[in-house]
């Protein structure tokens, strides 16, 4: 197995997804787009991760390495690769599929919750990320990490995994290979502390992210472990 993970901007790497990949010892090569690092061929990798970032996809005239990106999506598609995009990731996998991607009802910024749908309860790999890493009990509604202000059409055949109170579409799956996430399943303590250094809410987000924490990350490991391991 090996990993290949997409940046689309230097301050929003893997976080929590490289801790995984290292503690257990499963290759993986970082590039990061934006800096104009040329990425590997594909057929040396059965999984890509695409990354958040500011942009937009309807900007890829502003950031022609979207356009890279985008291309790799659909080649690790018609490859049968495993596929996990996280925010700005997500969208970009969505537009691969065929959805719009446009400006949503308004920023989501912080802790807030998202519910699991009927298919999100069936789906194995979100039942790890809904168990409580420490208690063992199942939660439909639990907090995630969000910084967005687009939203996307879910994919046609896809299925909806996850919604927000603001943004209905927040997890999807296509096939049994691809996953999207509109919040950043990935994210560190010292992530959040530099992307909101300037912000206003930082002392009050850092709170709460101190709260939480622990278990979020627990959360987000039980499902590497599942996604990563998966045939």
């Amino acid at each position: 197995m090996a990993v290949l993970i997409i940046k689309n901007i230097g301050t929003e790497g893997p976080g929590t997804i490289e801790d995984f990949l290292t503690r257990e010892d499963i290759a993986f090569t970082i590039v990061d787009l934006s800096a104009g690092e040329v990425p590997p061929h594909l057929e040396n990798f059965d999984t890509l991760l695409i990354m958040g970032g500011p942009m937009a996809v309807y900007e890829m005239d502003k950031y022609p390495h979207l356009m890279i990106g985008s291309r790799l999506i659909r080649e690790a598609m018609n490859r049968d690769m495993k596929i996990l995009g996280v925010c700005l990731g997500a969208q970009m996998v969505a537009y691969c599929l065929g959805s719009g991607v446009y400006p949503g009802p308004g920023e989501e910024t912080g802790w807030f919750s998202i519910e699991l749908t009927g298919e999100g309860l069936k789906d194995p790999l979100m039942r790890k990320l809904a168990m409580h890493p420490r208690v063992g009990d199942f939660w439909r509604k639990f907090k995630v990490f969000h910084w967005h202000g687009d939203t996307f059409d879910l994919p046609l055949s896809s299925v909806l995994l996850a919604g927000s109170e603001r943004y209905k579409n927040q997890a999807f799956r296509y096939g049994d290979k691809v996953y999207g996430f509109q919040f950043h399943i990935e994210v560190t303590k010292d992530m959040t502390l530099e992307w909101f250094e300037d912000r206003p809410e930082r002392d009050s987000l850092m709170k709460e992210t101190e709260k939480i924490y622990e278990e979020y990350a627990g959360r987000a490991m039980n499902f590497y472990k599942a996604f990563f391991r998966k045939r």
